[in-house]
């Protein structure tokens, strides 16, 4: 009822917004756009894609931003919250004829302030090398489109690597390059290399030493996403068939995978030590995924669109020691290391064992918290804490109350708690103050569902007995994946052959905590109940998916390892939930001093970290200046 009643504030355009670290802002000022500051009529264009490198200057504003807007693409000092943005000075300005920028990467390895390596792709299936900064173009790959025709959907340079590069289309393929290479003057022949469950990799048959190196093709339809691992070891895929696939990239072998609860999944992430994945699409669900356990451990629910961008934050990522625990063998800085910097991945694994096994009279135990943070085409922002109650949850409960805003204020303390439940919500049928209001807006479900004392929850979203849109059984799930070579003590990495029609950005986050203490926030739960998936994003569905064979795989996988139903794992409420823009959100990205987000409007916005907004005068104030007005 406070939906309808709260439509005028639902739309309103949030400038800032506040978790337990304090007041994120809206840097005014600091916004980027095309220098005449038009909105963008976005109608059939590629989404909105902005990448940044830093270029090690002396001065100490090292930070250089790219971003593509419809035919065009800018390349800018970014100043970040330091100054203003000045649009009247881009370094560089490209304006393309009968094709569109779609995504770019930069590489840092090779980034200084005389010379960037930026990587392009294109909406006709080309590639482009060039440096903004020398106003060069050195090489154009795929000139003639005879190695794809399709979309470039994901462009990323190999981890570590000056030379080489990986390339998704919408094909389903993906390809390798070297920039020493060219592409030849002839469609390239292909030998099989390795194949596997819905997947093949072929080398390039050639005499002489050419472009592509291999031809990754993974499940069916388009590639959307794909993002190496920290240590660049394994590659996951985000594919339009619905499936996260996780691949050793150099030996091409399939670790794991996971299906989305229903349509593609657009986008993908990795967390900071590489032991996490969280993947996000058309179910409108963001979904985490353990690459060690290959299994879903927990999804989110709180976009009310479908979602374009997943990225962990590695600043807000915390691990809070107390004393050590007897069986935590190591100093704190090698704990600290591993989550923080993803240090070896046996190490890690052996830190997740031993965490495991803590005990209960620990007085100070390891608190450990992931934030990650996700946008979509619902113009919202969302904000997730990921803690220790759904990751390991296996530890007393005594302590994982203090971590988890299951209850509102109002709730007794939970009562009955097994040691299987994940976190500390177990008023049954839903009792307390925050279910109901949730499930009372819930647009059609009045009485909250009744669930076991076993579901195991955190920050707990009411499941609704039946979503109002007919679009889901029960509610999305996201996927957990078990199906191949688990044991492998080498992790993979997805190349999966899925391409999603809106191209979004990769960016890794984490997130899922519990100090919730806005309590205006309950409107943003209210309406992220499971009822409003729409038939819309269903019909969507089904244009996309005309096959009935690709019904018959959901109803195959569903209640699977690859994709549990809704009530077999924790159902995450988000943190932050806000509508920041006009237009649907393509970019969201963490950096140390703020976060980025764009829509499709060609509007990139920074916001300040709590604590950093003092470092760009006048700004202490959002209203004090249109949007747009330099300084």
């Amino acid at each position: 009822m406070a939906a309808e009643g709260g439509g005028k504030e639902m739309n309103e355009i949030k400038t800032q917004f506040t978790t337990r670290e304090g007041v994120y802002k809206l840097l005014t000022h600091s916004e980027y756009s095309r220098p005449n500051r038009v909105p963008f009529n976005s109608q059939g264009s590629n989404p909105v894609k902005v990448s940044f490198v830093n270029v090690n200057d002396q001065s100490g504003n090292g930070d250089r931003i790219c971003f593509n807007v419809g035919r065009e693409l800018y390349f800018y000092i970014y100043k970040g919250v330091r100054k203003a943005a000045d649009l009247s000075k881009p370094i560089d300005k490209r304006i393309y004829k009968g094709t569109q920028p779609t995504c770019h990467d930069f590489n840092p390895l090779t980034a200084t302030a005389e010379s960037v390596s930026l990587l392009v792709g294109f909406s006709a299936g080309q590639v482009q090398l060039i440096d903004p900064i020398k106003k060069e173009t050195s090489k154009l790959f795929n000139e003639e489109r005879l190695i794809d025709k399709s979309r470039v959907t994901c462009v990323r340079w190999v981890p570590g690597s000056e030379s080489l590069f990986l390339v998704a289309h919408s094909s389903g393929s993906m390809y390798l390059y070297n920039v020493e290479n060219t592409c030849g003057t002839t469609a390239p022949h292909y030998q099989l290399l390795k194949q596997g469950e819905n997947y093949a990799v072929h080398t390039c048959k050639s005499k002489s030493a050419r472009n592509p190196l291999l031809r990754w093709t993974v499940g069916e339809g388009a590639l959307n996403e794909f993002a190496f691992s920290p240590d660049g070891k394994f590659l996951a895929c985000a594919s339009q068939d619905g499936f996260l696939r996780v691949f050793g990239f150099d030996a091409a072998e399939l670790h794991g995978t996971m299906k989305s609860y229903f349509g593609g999944l657009l986008c993908v992430c990795w967390s900071p030590d590489g032991r996490y994945i969280v993947a996000g699409g058309e179910d409108d669900l963001v979904t985490v995924w353990s690459f060690s356990d290959c299994r879903v451990i927990a999804r989110g629910h709180g976009h009310k669109s479908w979602v374009s961008v997943v990225a962990f934050d590695h600043c807000t990522t915390s691990v809070e020691d107390g004393d050590p625990p007897a069986e935590f063998s190591g100093s704190d800085e090698d704990f600290h290391e591993q989550i923080h910097f993803g240090a070896g991945r046996d190490r890690a694994n052996s830190a997740h064992s031993r965490l495991s096994k803590r005990n209960s009279t620990d007085s100070r135990p390891v608190s450990v918290t992931y934030r990650f943070g996700s946008v979509g085409q619902d113009t919202q922002l969302c904000l997730w804490d990921l803690t220790e109650d759904i990751l390991f949850p296996h530890l007393p409960l005594s302590r994982t109350r203090t971590h988890t805003n299951v209850m509102s204020a109002t709730s007794p303390p939970a009562t009955g708690q097994t040691t299987n439940t994940t976190v500390t919500t177990t008023n049954p049928s839903g009792t307390n103050g925050k279910d109901n209001l949730s499930n009372s807006s819930s647009s059609g479900n009045p009485a909250p569902n009744s669930l076991p004392s076993t579901l195991p929850r955190s920050n707990s979203l009411p499941h609704s007995s039946a979503p109002t849109g007919g679009s889901t059984p029960n509610s999305h799930t996201g996927s957990s994946s078990n199906n191949s070579s688990s044991s492998t003590t080498k992790g993979n990495s997805i190349i999966d052959s899925a391409f999603i029609a809106t191209g979004v950005s990769k960016f890794a986050t984490l997130s899922l905590h519990d100090s919730r203490k806005e309590r205006h926030e309950k409107d943003h739960k209210r309406n992220h109940s499971m009822g409003h998936i729409s038939s819309k994003s269903s019909d969507k569905l089904n244009q996309l998916s005309s096959s009935r064979t690709a019904k018959a795989e959901v109803a195959k996988t569903l209640g699977t390892t690859l994709c549990p139903r809704m009530e077999d794992v924790p159902l995450l409420e988000p943190l932050v939930c806000k509508k920041i823009a006009h237009e649907r959100l393509t970019v969201l990205i963490f950096l140390e001093d703020c976060l980025v987000t764009a829509c499709q409007e060609g509007f990139v916005c920074t916001w300040a970290r709590p604590g950093k907004v003092g470092l760009l005068s006048s700004q202490n104030n959002p209203a004090n200046s249109p949007s747009g007005t330099v300084v």
